[in-house]
Parts: structure tokens; C-alpha cells; sequence
């Protein structure tokens, strides 16, 4: 146990385990002027590792400011001169995206590209069950047969040598756009456009945390100038490429992609441009998530991005790409209305598999990598599951939906932790046979593992990454950027919180802790949220909530042992707007008594 008195507030232990910390500096304003020598805003940017010279450019991020030369990536140019060549030809094009928010953006965003340079491109999703992640060769050969002298993969590729090998007998192009690991032979291809590519120079090499869309969305940008080069706009108008911002902006938030540099920048942008609404679909998607305001980041993740993944999840995989690109008012209302629908019963399904993928924890309590599976399994919730696992025990999480093809194969999908790159470790388990296929990124990947080969697999991640998880779950710390009296929780100082955003994976949303405080009620809503009324002896008086904690221990603790007693909470500031005017409320990471 650590010193209490390098702790915040001596405390060394939380009701979640966890010795509290600051992120940056010392920021403790609960007893009125702080004396700081920088604003809120300065320390918060400071302690998410902006350099001091360089705060002018964080506070307001811009495209102007981080977007790079796009030719600065390998197979760019030749990515942008033949997708110019086919909009010039006027060659048939499709569009292969992949079934998740990723893949629809950036099919989207392709599309409405081309629809803006005159040309119309066609679309293919594959289905999550009957085809699975990836382009097969069978559907590019088909393609190709149809007409497609063109196409261009969008979030899937990087790893289909075979595949792209039968595309290119059949005498077909196909650009790839992708973002996740490389191996050192890459398939075969007109051009593959991927920062993980392991022979990237070091200025694309450190956009590595783009989503599939953000790079889409650079091949636009440099498709545009290759068609500048060559006259296409001289009679024309150019495209505007900043409405796809709000593409950009879904697509990266929904893949949990990185919020720091370009990234930041493209959400930043991106929600003032899906605020207008241009876009007809969007615009739905929106009205169906009940949002009665311009969306922020968070709804990007938790409202709009599940209803497009619920379509490839569990219905019908174009319904994203078809919703983005419509222009049609009421077949985007009827689209999103279905979308909602599906997410609904996806919420069902995850619930039935969650539960049952939980059952097998305590069997796996000495290991250091979760392997968990079952037949019958959903495989379109297989991913949501194992996020909730890591998040529930701190360790990387593989769920796997057996027996889910012909072959009997099962159908897996992983979520890891910081400091521990479960897409790399995929990557050799397939090299070392262990796999049928597999690959992702760092905290997320993906696999199809023969039905003998589970326990091997299992020990296999075990013994390569237990010395890893050891190091990133050692010395378990919440880190606080911000203290405050329970009067100083105020809309205002949410207001300053949130200009320093936006806020995600990378780029943590401020970690406020409050109090001391006494509970004045404590209750649970909804199927397992627990809601606080708490108040402090400066007149304090706000609302705190605990999402899906009121079976953990510390919403045991909160509800059942802390009648009288004084504690500090800790969690993100925001706006609760339902009332007649707005409130400031917590959303609870943690707590802790003061005695």
C-alpha cells in the first residue's frame, strides 16, 4: 500500500481499490482560491502532455494546424492518381467497407465524394455472420465479373493476401484503406493506404491512431489535389470537403480511436459540421437518438455509433452506408427508426451473452488474459462483451462465439487495457498457427480459432502477455486533474472543463473529485444504476450517478454503509439539463470516506 501522504487527500485506497492521484499538478480548489499558476484550461492541456509552447495550437484544435500533406503516406499519391484516373474515366467503382461505424463512415464519406466530383459509386458490406470481417476473394471476383474495374476497401484489407491475390487474377484494382496492424509482406494491391504499415516513414508512422475513416478522409484530400492537377476543375466546382467532418468525427469516436493531435482536430471540427445537419441521414440518426441538442462527443459513442453497428451487428449490414448516403428525408427516417429498433434488440442479446461470458470468470481468476466462449453465442455482441469484461476486471477480455461457421470455427473479438497490445499479440498467434486469421490494433482485435486449438490459444496469450498486464495494472491509480468544494460544481465550471475537448480514448475527459460530502439519499434506477443526492457543508447540493455499479462493491457501500459518514467522490462534471434549468451532476468513477 502506498503512502497515504503522496496520495490526494491520504487517500491510498478507494472504494474501487485504487490510490488517488494527480493527473498533472496540484489542482486542489476545495478551499476556495487556488493560487494556480495556469488556468483550468492551460493545466488540463499541460497534463494530457501538450507542450507548453505549444498550447495555442490545442486550445482551438485545427485542420489548418494538424492535418499533414497527406503524400507523406506511402502508396498516397498512387492511392489519389487512380482513384482521379477512375472518376476521369468515368470507371465503375465500389466502395467495400466493413460492417462496423468505422467502415460505414468511411464507405460514406468515399461515396459522397465521388457523388461530389460527378461520379456514383457503388457500395459492399458483407454480412457479419454469413462472410465475416475482411474482403473475400469470392466477393471481389464477383465484383470485378459485375463491372468493377475499381475498388477501393475501406477499414478492412491490410491482412487479406489471399483475397486480394484472386482480385488482382481477375484483373481487377483494389486500393486498400485501412488502419490496423500490418504484417512485413503486405498483400498485393494498386495501392495500400495504411499508417501501421511497419515500412511507414516517422511523420505517417505518428498518425497510427487514425481510424479507417480519418485516412479515407486524407485520401480525399489528396484525391481532390490530383484532380486540381489535372484541370478536373475547371469547369467544375470542387467538392467541399470539410461537410464530411461529420463522417470523420462518428467514425473515430465510435472506433475508440485516439483523441490526441489530427484526431482531436477532426472530431473538433466534425461535430460543429454535424450541428448543421447537412447531412439528411445524420440528421435522422439524431432525431431517432432522441438528442434534443447538437450532439457531443459522448453521443457519438453512445447514442449514434451503437444504431449503426446495430445493422451489421445483428441486421442488415448496409443499413449504415445506406442511411449516411441518402438523400431521401423519409427513407432516412424509416432507416434510423429501424436502426433503433435493432439496437434495442441488440442491447438484449449482449445482456444474455454478458451474463453467461461472466459465469466463466471465476474459472479464469489466476489468468492474465480472459478467454471466454461459448456456442450459441451472438457473434455481433461478441465485441461490446468483452469491453464490458475489461472494464469489469481490468485485464484483456477475448470473447468468442463457438462453432460460428460451417467449419466449426469460433468467432472471436478482443478488448485490452493500456500498455498492453492485444492486436500485435493476434498477429503472432496467427503466425504461430494458433489461428485460422486474426488482427486489430492495440486495444481491440479480432480472430477465427479452430475449435481444438481454443485452450492452446488461451495459454499461448497468457504466457506472452502476463508480464505485460502485470506492469499496466501494477500500483492501480485514479488520477484527478481537478478538486472542488461541493459548491464549486457549478454549469460554469462544466463550461470550462469541456472547452479543453473534445475528450476520449488518448485524451481523458477531467476527473473532478468533490466533497467532503454526506449521502442525503441513495437509490437505484433503471435495471442496475445507482443514484446519489449528496450535499456538503458549504450548502453544496448535487446529483451524483454511478452507471451500472449498484451490484459492485462501491455501490454496495454507497448504498448500504455510508448513512453520516463524510466522503470525497470522483468522476466527470456534467450538464443534467432536465430540470428547469441546468444543474451540474457527477457521473461517478470512484469514492472514498474521509474517516
Amino acid at each position: 500500500m502506498e503512502s497515504r501522504s503522496a496520495c490526494v487527500f491520504g487517500i491510498d485506497r478507494s472504494l474501487t481499490g485504487k490510490a488517488w492521484h494527480w493527473r498533472g499538478g496540484n489542482m486542489d480548489l476545495s478551499e476556495g482560491p487556488s493560487g494556480l499558476e495556469d488556468d483550468i484550461v492551460t493545466q488540463l492541456l499541460l497534463s494530457r502532455g501538450v507542450a507548453r509552447d505549444d498550447l495555442d495550437r490545442h486550445r482551438n484544435p485545427s485542420l489548418r494546424a494538424f492535418l499533414p500533406d497527406p503524400s507523406a503516406f506511402r502508396d498516397m499519391d498512387a492511392a489519389a492518381e487512380r482513384l482521379a484516373q477512375a472518376v476521369m474515366t468515368n470507371e465503375t467503382v465500389t466502395i467495400y467497407g466493413d460492417y462496423d461505424v468505422d467502415g460505414a463512415t468511411s464507405a460514406a464519406l468515399l461515396i459522397l465524394l465521388l457523388r461530389g466530383l460527378g461520379h456514383t459509386a457503388g457500395y459492399y458490406i458483407p454480412d457479419r455472420l454469413l462472410e465475416g470481417y475482411g474482403p473475400s476473394g469470392e466477393a471481389l471476383v464477383r465484383l470485378s465479373a459485375e463491372g468493377s474495374s475499381l475498388i477501393v476497401t475501406v477499414d478492412c484489407g491490410a491482412m487479406a493476401h489471399e483475397a486480394l491475390e484472386m482480385a488482382h487474377e481477375a484483373g481487377v484494382d483494389v486500393i486498400v484503406v485501412d488502419h490496423h496492424k500490418c504484417s512485413p509482406e503486405l498483400p498485393r494491391a494498386a495501392a495500400l493506404v495504411n499508417p501501421n504499415r511497419l515500412d511507414e516513414d516517422v511523420l505517417a508512422a505518428s498518425h497510427g491512431h487514425l481510424a479507417a475513416v480519418g485516412v479515407a478522409f486524407l485520401l480525399a484530400v489528396a484525391t481532390v489535389r490530383a484532380l486540381r492537377r489535372h484541370g478536373y476543375f475547371e469547369s467544375r466546382r470542387e467538392p467541399d470537403l470539410f461537410a464530411l467532418l461529420d463522417l470523420v468525427a462518428l467514425g473515430t469516436v465510435a472506433d475508440v480511436a485516439a483523441l490526441h493531435g489530427l484526431n482531436r482536430a477532426l472530431v473538433a471540427q466534425g461535430l460543429k459540421i454535424m450541428a448543421r445537419r447537412d447531412n439528411i441521414g445524420m440528421s435522422a440518426l439524431i432525431d431517432a437518438s432522441r438528442l434534443g441538442r447538437a450532439p457531443t462527443c459522448s453521443d457519438l459513442g453512445f447514442a449514434l455509433g451503437p444504431r449503426i453497428n446495430a445493422g451489421g451487428r445483428v441486421g442488415e449490414s448496409t443499413l449504415g452506408v445506406r442511411l449516411l448516403t441518402t438523400t431521401d428525408a423519409e427513407e432516412a427516417r424509416t432507416i434510423a427508426a429501424q436502426l433503433s429498433r435493432l439496437n434495442d434488440e441488440r442491447r438484449a442479446i449482449e445482456q444474455a451473452v454478458q451474463e453467461m461470458a461472466e459465469a466463466q470468470i471465476e474459472r479464469q481468476h489466476n489468468r492474465s488474459v480472459l478467454v471466454l466462449a461459448g456456442a450459441g453465442w451472438h457473434p455481433g455482441v461478441i465485441g461490446i462483451v468483452a469491453g464490458r469484461i475489461k472494464e469489469k476486471t481490468g485485464k484483456p477480455a477475448l470473447v468468442i462465439a463457438q462453432e460460428a461457421d460451417e467449419a466449426g470455427n469460433g468467432k472471436g473479438s478482443g478488448r485490452s487495457i493500456a500498455g498492453v497490445d492485444l492486436g500485435a499479440a493476434i498477429i503472432a498467434a496467427r503466425e504461430a498457427g494458433l489461428l485460422v486469421a486474426g488482427g486489430g490494433h492495440a486495444m481491440a482485435c479480432g480472430l477465427t480459432v479452430a475449435p481444438g486449438k481454443l485452450e492452446a490459444l488461451s495459454e499461448w496469450l497468457n504466457d506472452r502477455l502476463a508480464a505485460d498486464v502485470t506492469r499496466a495494472s501494477a500500483n492501480r491509480h485514479m488520477l484527478l486533474d481537478l478538486a472542488v468544494s461541493p459548491g464549486g460544481l457549478t454549469p460554469s465550471l462544466v463550461e470550462t472543463l469541456e472547452s479543453a475537448g473534445p475528450y476520449g480514448m488518448g485524451w481523458p475527459g477531467p476527473r473532478v473529485a468533490v466533497g467532503p460530502v454526506r449521502i442525503v439519499k441513495a437509490d437505484v434506477v433503471g435495471a442496475d444504476h445507482l443514484r446519489l443526492i449528496v450535499s456538503g457543508p458549504d450548502g453544496g447540493r448535487f446529483k451524483a450517478m454511478a452507471f451500472r455499479s449498484a451490484e459492485t462493491d462501491m455501490g454496495q457501500a454507497l448504498l448500504h454503509a455510508s448513512q453520516g459518514r463524510k466522503l470525497w467522490l470522483a468522476g466527470r462534471a456534467k450538464i443534467d439539463d432536465w430540470g428547469s434549468r441546468p444543474a451540474a451532476e457527477l457521473h461517478l468513477d470512484d469514492a472514498a470516506f474521509c474517516d
